[in-house]
C-alpha cells in the first residue's frame, strides 16, 4: 500500500478520466466522463481539457476522444516488456504452422489485455490486435486467468459484479460462471464459443513460469469444428499445451 502522503489524487483522477474511454464509449462529453470516472462534471471537464491540451485527447469543443499520442504508452510497454518479447517467436511459429490466430493475454481487473499476438490479417476482424481489452467472464483466456486465482480471491472478484451480456451465448449468471471456472480449474484449459462475439470460437491454456505461477494465458481462435471433443483433444489442445511447456522456462 502506498502512503497517503505519497498518493497524488489529481493524477489518479486524470488517469480515471483517460481510462473512461473504451471500445463501447469512444467519444465522451464532460457529463459522460464524470459518470464513468466517478467525478463531478466540473472536475471531469478540467481533466478532459488538460488531457486535450497535452495532446492525449482530441475534441470538437463538446466531445472528446483518444488521440494517437496515447499509443506512446502501449508502444513503450510492448517494446520493453519482457513477457511479449519472450512469447512472440512461439506465437509466430504456431500461426505459421496452422494459419490460425494466437494471442497471449494478461488479466487487468474485469478484462484481459492482449500483450502479444500472431496470425493472418483476416483474423484482425476478431479484435485480436495488440492492446485490445476483452471481458474476462466471456473469453477463454479470461476464464483461464480467473481459474488461476485462489478460490477466495475469485469469490471476492465475483461478488456483486455485473456480468454483461455480449451475445445470446454469454454466461451472465454468477453461479453458472462459478461452475465453469471450477471446471477450468480442474481441467486446466477452457473453450469459449461465441460468448464474446458471434462467430468467434476459441480455446486457451494457462502459461506458467518455473515456480508454477500463472503469468498469462495462451489462446487460439479457430473454426468451431476444431473445438469438437475428438478433434480438440487430438489436435488443438496438445498444440497449446506443448507451447505452454516450451514457454515455461522463458517466463
Amino acid at each position: 500500500m502506498i502512503a497517503r502522503a505519497d498518493f497524488i489524487e489529481g493524477m489518479a483522477k486524470g488517469l480515471a478520466v483517460l481510462e473512461s474511454f473504451d471500445t463501447e464509449r469512444q467519444r465522451l462529453n464532460a457529463t459522460l466522463a464524470a459518470q464513468r470516472a466517478g467525478l463531478t462534471r466540473a472536475a471531469a471537464r478540467r481533466h478532459l481539457l488538460t488531457l486535450a491540451h497535452l495532446g492525449y485527447l482530441e475534441t470538437d469543443g463538446s466531445h472528446f476522444w483518444l488521440a494517437p499520442k496515447v499509443l506512446r504508452f502501449s508502444g513503450s510497454y510492448l517494446a520493453s516488456a519482457r513477457l511479449p518479447r519472450a512469447l512472440q517467436p512461439t506465437l509466430d511459429r504456431l500461426a505459421a504452422r496452422t494459419g490460425e490466430a494466437f494471442s497471449a493475454v494478461v488479466l487487468d481487473g474485469d478484462q484481459v489485455v492482449i500483450v502479444a499476438r500472431s496470425g493472418p490479417t483476416r483474423m484482425l476482424a476478431y479484435g485480436l490486435h495488440l492492446g485490445a481489452r476483452l471481458p474476462a467472464h466471456a473469453t477463454s483466456t479470461g476464464r483461464v486467468l480467473l481459474a488461476a486465482k485462489p478460490k477466495a480471491e475469485f469469490t471476492a472478484w465475483l461478488k456483486g459484479r455485473e456480468l454483461p451480456r455480449l451475445t445470446a451465448h454469454t454466461t451472465i449468471d454468477p453461479q453458472q460462471l462459478r461452475q465453469r471456472i471450477e471446471q477450468v480449474r480442474q481441467q486446466d484449459w477452457c473453450v469459449a464459443s461465441e460468448e464474446h462475439e458471434l462467430g468467434v470460437h476459441a480455446a486457451a491454456v494457462p502459461l506458467r513460469n518455473l515456480e508454477g505461477r500463472v503469468v498469462a494465458a495462451l489462446n487460439v481462435v479457430t473454426r468451431l469444428e476444431r473445438l469438437q471433443p475428438p478433434v480438440f483433444a487430438r489436435e488443438v489442445l496438445p498444440l497449446l499445451q506443448d507451447a505452454a511447456r516450451e514457454l515455461r522456462p522463458l517466463l
